[in-house]
């Protein structure tokens, strides 16, 4: 039992040691000059941009299209620093550090608008879009009530609240902080379920849909996957020493419908998609340059699985929308159809 389970490890090993990456089927430009931000809805049909020199705006990838300009105020161009789509996609959050606005996406018009409780790190649009999640720089993050305005719980850090995720029934929230903690939330009684102590800054957190399972990610720790209702390790994601001590982790992550997948994002332009519970990598991506020729790179800022289990998007931070495609067509061993 012994010798098979080795002959396995070591068959997956060099499977990934001889993985080349693939590029991406398609690319389509959003931003001439990069972005600050940007959210993709929940099978990739929309995209939300921050743009570093216009602003907000909303897209539809397929038909390539520009739909609305979304930016705060009037004349300006908004530095969108977080954005997020309902789960049906239709409302769309954008959050600059000092206020946030709701979106109806199939008619552009701004539904609400209240200046944030405090500047503005991360946001998660709840369910139904009548709440959004904050995490904010005064060592908190807060249920915002968006339709209402106000706060309906506050959930408390040792620092400031980089990344914030919830579950599609807003009843659990996840956090990761700067005091190098991970967090889950019953958002009912504003009572902390689990924490995980990492050891380094928390700078990405993420839920499955069924919050079954939580992914924390810090800059130079472990990226693990763990129970958020127990605070129990599932598992360490893969990743080299090396990149870690660069800073190499994890940028971006998304689960798929059931569960079986995990897709991440580096901020060295490289996508892989993962195997769990076993946590093997099944497939690499690596996104191409603004201009090939300059020391540049780009970091993944959104993912997203879409209605076909063989084909993915991902958001660059130098202003592009990648539709990223399995090397061999049909369905992915243990993938559902959404």
């Amino acid at each position: 039992m012994f010798t098979k389970q080795l002959t396995t490890l070591s068959i997956i090993l060099l499977l990934q040691a001889c993985m080349q990456a693939e590029q991406p089927a398609h690319s389509l430009e959003v931003a001439v000059k990069g972005m600050h931000s940007g959210a993709l809805s929940e099978h990739g049909e929309l995209a939300v941009i921050g743009s570093i020199n216009h602003g907000g705006s909303l897209w539809r990838i397929q038909s390539e299209e520009r739909l609305f300009n979304w930016n705060h105020r009037k004349g300006e161009f908004s530095t969108i620093v977080a954005a997020d789509f309902s789960s049906d996609g239709r409302w769309a959050l954008t959050a600059d550090p000092a206020a946030l606005v709701l979106w109806n996406t199939q008619s552009g018009e701004g539904t609400r608008y209240w200046n944030a409780p405090g500047e503005i790190l991360d946001a998660e649009l709840g369910p139904g879009a009548n709440t959004a999640l904050l995490g904010l720089s005064d060592h908190s993050a807060v249920l915002f009530d968006i339709q209402k305005g106000g706060i309906k719980q506050t959930l408390r850090h040792g620092n400031r609240v980089r990344s914030v995720d919830m579950t599609e029934d807003g009843r659990l929230a996840l956090t990761g902080s700067e005091d190098y903690t991970a967090t889950s939330w019953d958002l009912n009684s504003g009572k902390m379920i689990a924490s995980l102590k990492h050891e380094d800054e928390v700078q990405l957190v993420k839920l499955a849909k069924d919050a079954s399972i939580a992914l924390s990610v810090s800059k130079y720790d472990k990226a693990l996957l763990w129970e958020p209702r127990s605070g129990n390790i599932i598992g360490e994601v893969p990743l080299k020493a090396e990149h870690l001590k660069r800073g190499l982790s994890f940028t971006s992550a998304a689960f798929n419908k059931d569960n079986s997948y995990l897709l991440t994002g580096r901020p060295d332009q490289v996508v892989q998609l993962w195997k769990i519970p076993e946590l093997y990598e099944v497939q690499r991506w690596r996104l191409p340059k603004r201009d090939k020729w300059k020391p540049t790179s780009a970091s993944v800022i959104a993912l997203s699985h879409s209605s076909d289990p063989n084909i993915f998007f991902a958001l660059a931070s130098n202003g592009f929308v990648h539709q990223l495609q399995t090397k061999t067509p049909g369905e992915l061993p243990g993938v559902i159809q959404e």
